[in-house]
């Protein structure tokens, strides 16, 4: 009998071991596939759809879908559930540590240091204060509202731009550009997908002083808008976990000393992926059993 669960993309091992076990997982299209597993790094294109004509559920891991074609699936009738919730603290934490490194230049100044030139008698520039910044998030979903609160700890000022006005006690601005004009730092925890919420309109905004930090997604900036504010110090520097093309990195970006980059790893602990298995598993077998996806996005 065919599995009715494909693993669609690569899997972390133990989430592909428990999907064979459980359900007798395949990696090879067939008529009897109903769930089709990816990630949101792969996502499932209308050709793939295609070639599964019994499907009715695709369960991502991650939180992220527009590596999904999300028109094909709503055309076809399919249901699509991510992975919410779980990787909240730990692409919040993320967030914080690469606004901290950007503003205080923590990755610029090891390389200072084990390049010698502290050694060779030089001396590191002073940076500025995390304490007390204006802070701009740009999608007050789950994980802007995690970030902003440790923000708070820092005695922050929080400010904010959503496609609705949320209920909570900091400003919200009516555009990207507005909030990027109010802030000292703006932070992208929305989804991606859409055309670029940032670009040479949003940094200039951002001014001088200013840092820009993207944990959401790559789509979400005009990459060579943001190469080009960077190099001629149209804002002071930026902390990227996300890019447009990953894995591939502009080399232009990665020539500058005022980015700190990390390679999409925003929920990247031992702690959140198991609990991000265990909720792949659970919308699987609640679909298989009952028809249901515990977190559905469509």
């Amino acid at each position: 009998m065919a599995s009715p669960v494909l693993l669609a993309h690569p899997l972390q091992p133990d989430l592909a071991d428990d999907l064979v076990r459980l359900h007798g997982a395949v990696t090879d299209p067939s008529p009897g596939v109903r769930v089709a597993v990816t990630t949101s790094r792969f996502g499932l294109s209308a050709a793939e759809m295609d070639a599964l004509p019994g499907l009715e559920a695709i369960v991502s891991f991650g939180v992220g879908y527009d590596s999904i074609d999300v028109d094909a699936a709503r055309e076809r009738g399919l249901r699509i559930a991510t992975t919410p919730g779980v990787l909240t603290d730990a692409v919040a934490d993320l967030a914080v540590g690469l606004l901290i490194d950007s503003v205080r230049q923590v990755t610029a100044s090891d390389r200072y240091v084990r390049d010698g030139r502290w050694a060779a008698g030089g001396t590191f520039p002073l940076t500025g204060h995390v304490t007390g910044r204006k802070v701009g998030v740009v999608g007050l979903g789950r994980i802007g509202q995690a970030i902003a609160d440790r923000l708070v700890g820092f005695r922050c000022e929080i400010g904010y731009h959503n496609r609705r006005v949320a209920d909570v006690a900091y400003a919200y601005h009516p555009s990207v550009a507005a909030l990027a004009e109010w802030a000292d730092v703006l932070v992208l925890a929305a989804p991606g997908g859409g055309d670029p919420v940032v670009g040479a309109v949003e940094l200039a905004a951002l001014g001088a002083e200013g840092h820009l930090v993207n944990i959401g997604r790559g789509s979400l900036v005009d990459e060579p808008a943001l190469v080009a504010a960077l190099t001629d110090g149209t804002i002071a520097g930026a902390g990227l976990d996300v890019f447009a093309d990953e894995p591939r990195v502009p080399a232009a970006l990665l020539a500058l000393d005022n980015v700190v980059v990390a390679p999409h790893v925003g929920s990247a602990t031992r702690e959140t992926r198991r609990e991000m298995a265990d909720l792949v598993l659970d919308n699987v077998a609640a679909f298989l059993d009952r028809g249901e996806l515990l977190t559905p996005v469509l």
